[in-house]
């Protein structure tokens, strides 16, 4: 089927011209500049269909059409062979910047081309191409037509760039508008008298019929502006109503408008009832935030025409431009009793908010340190070293001079009163005891002879004589029951190993053994001078022995010595203290450990550091 050849027509360059001028400054979206720069281009190449191509970013070896243009006929089998080239001559043109390709055979001098070129953006990562296709010409006629496409190239480049340029006006005039929103807010000094004025240059500005202010108090929605209303009823219908509405969207925090867009997530029942119930024919409701926090909403009511883009974007920056400025008034316009409270919790939630976590938790566990650092619930007590100590000691010695024969204890051994301990040989006692025997009996039969030869002095001599044998007899019987040593009471044997010196000769009078009483022990606690102050008319306190660290012993102070005793360059008072009732059976004395007596409850600031308070006092007194 024939087709008509645009190249055959003569070209209307000035047209052309006037197509490229208004692409470059085309105001359009793109869904219509797409269509309408496919369809220019198509004529500046003279071809006889067009086609617009961008890369897929997301899929490689993938386009996607952005617009296509044709002529009224066309040849089926030229077309079909356009098509199926278009992924090879986009490639092509992407690495070269333009491209050409035959579709069939030559016939009489002339061919169909498929051809096109690279179009520029201001992203250079885009790319993008427009491919043509060129009926019964030659593939000089092509190039020709390459060279036109190629000046027209960067049109997207400047439509780009006038879009831009527009964009940025719309911002600056939707700044501008927004400012002149925001002067009669900051000309009050009044929350009140801020919220009615920015009310009523919404309304205003935005030719509403109604625009409404709604502040959060406890936890819910309180009407406080309506424009162009000074005063209003709280319990009013209408009221309760618009709160509602202002709720839905703070609950949501995002911005609600009805009728309900095409493609909106958000629910809007509270709106679409109220819309119907008021007539007010379309709504809108922003959120006011304060760091991220809703605190407020605004309801705007128009009849007319529905809340567009721009103007909701205005209304957004409007509200975010006057937050800061409504949230301190709302603050600072009351009385002082209703500041106080509401700094109290803004400054409670955020101390107990989660942000800031560690921060938190290390101000806790200080304040906490000092709590436990300050506060007198420590039990202090004195510490010093004792030793266990027996109140009744006896030291047994020889009783006449002699030699030891047995010995029956050593150190450590416990006895009964009685148990004999050691015993001296009396082999010469015995003799001395038989002798004294005779001697008074030849005495006493002396003085019976001189009584019968009637001689009184021989018999009083004899008598005399028979008395000194009877003392020595009592002496020597004396020293016999002496012979043997045993324990005067119920004890321990502390001092006096004798089982290497049988045989050895004792005198009168020398030490044998030391026995203490295990049933008067008491201990004895050396505290340093610079604590005894502290133990004055206490009593209780513990002991720990150094065979047994594990147990404790409860103790109670009788009496401190009032006098110290130098002892390793220091001086210490000694401390008595009564043990308990009940005694172990491996207490002994001479055992030491360690005493704690208790002071009182004191800081645990005043336990760490009074120690080196008192050394700096002294070091730096002068």
């Amino acid at each position: 089927m024939a087709s008509p050849n645009p190249a055959a027509e003569p070209v209307d360059f000035g047209a052309m011209l006037a197509d490229v001028r208004r692409l470059r400054k085309f105001q359009g979206p793109p869904g219509e500049f797409w269509p309408a720069l496919v369809a220019a281009l198509g004529r500046v190449a003279a071809a006889n269909r067009g086609i617009i191509l961008r890369k897929d970013p997301r899929h490689a070896g993938q386009w996607l059409k952005l617009g296509e243009w044709t002529t009224e006929g066309h040849a089926d089998r030229a077309v079909s062979s356009y098509l199926r080239c278009l992924p090879e001559l986009a490639e092509l043109c992407l690495r070269e910047g333009r491209g050409i390709l035959p579709l069939d055979t030559p016939v009489a001098g002339s061919r169909h081309f498929a051809f096109g070129v690279s179009l520029y953006f201001q992203d250079e990562s885009q790319q993008c191409m427009a491919a043509f296709l060129g009926l019964s010409t030659t593939e000089s006629e092509i190039v020709q037509r390459l060279f036109r496409l190629e000046l027209a190239a960067d049109i997207p480049l400047a439509y780009q760039a006038h879009q831009a340029t527009q964009q940025a006006r719309r911002d600056v005039q939707k700044f501008a508008s927004v400012l002149d929103m925001v002067v009669p807010v900051n000309a009050e000094t009044r929350f009140l008298a801020a919220g009615l004025a920015f009310c009523n240059v919404l309304a205003s500005t935005f030719a509403c019929e109604r625009v409404s202010l709604g502040w959060i108090q406890g936890g819910f929605v309180r009407l406080r502006s309506i424009s162009r209303t000074e005063r209003f009823d709280k319990r009013m219908a209408a009221v309760n109503a618009i709160e509602k509405v202002m709720e839905e969207a703070l609950d949501q925090d995002e911005e609600i408008l009805s009728p309900k867009p095409d493609g909106a997530t958000f629910v809007d029942k509270d709106h679409e009832a109220f819309a119907k119930a008021n007539e007010a024919g379309h709504l809108v409701t922003l959120p006011l935030r304060v760091d991220q926090k809703p605190v407020a909403a605004i309801t705007c009511e128009r009849k007319e025409k529905p809340f567009d883009t721009l103007e909701v974007q205005q209304l957004r920056l409007a509200v975010d431009t006057v937050a800061r400025r409504l949230s301190d008034l709302h603050k600072t316009d009351r009385w002082f009793g209703a500041r106080w409270l509401n700094g109290f919790k803004e400054r409670s939630g955020k101390w107990l908010g989660p942000q800031h976590t560690l921060a938190k938790v290390g101000a806790i566990l200080g304040a906490a340190a000092v709590v436990a650092l300050i506060l007198p619930i420590y039990p202090y007590r004195v510490e010093g070293d004792f030793i266990l100590r027996s109140d009744e000691v006896a030291y047994l010695t020889a009783p006449f001079e002699g030699y030891i024969k047995t010995v029956d204890v050593r150190p450590g051994d416990t006895l009964a009163t009685g148990a004999p301990l050691l015993s001296l040989n009396t082999d010469q006692l015995a003799l001395d005891e038989a002798a004294a025997v005779a001697d008074q009996t030849r005495y006493r039969r002396e003085a019976e002879k001189a009584r019968a030869n009637n001689s009184p002095a021989d018999m009083r001599i004899a008598l005399a004589l028979a008395d000194q044998a009877a003392a020595r007899l009592e002496l020597a019987r004396y020293r016999l029951k002496q012979a043997r040593v045993v324990s005067p009471f119920e004890g321990v044997v502390v001092e006096g190993d004798l089982r290497q010196r049988l045989g050895a000769p004792v005198r009168q009078g020398d030490a044998l053994f030391k026995l203490a009483r295990l049933d008067a022990l008491y201990v004895e606690v050396e505290v340093n001078e610079r604590d005894v102050h502290e133990i004055l008319n206490k009593s209780e306190g513990e002991i720990s022995f150094l065979a047994q660290p594990k147990q404790k012993f409860p103790i109670k102070v009788t009496r401190v010595e009032p006098a110290g005793m130098p002892k390793e360059k220091q001086n210490v008072f000694l401390v008595r203290a009564a043990l308990p009732d009940t005694r172990e059976t491996w207490w002994r004395p001479g055992m030491s450990g360690v005493a704690k007596i208790d002071v009182e409850r004191r800081t645990l600031l005043w336990i760490l550091t009074h120690r080196t308070v008192d050394f700096l006092r002294l070091f730096l007194w002068w």
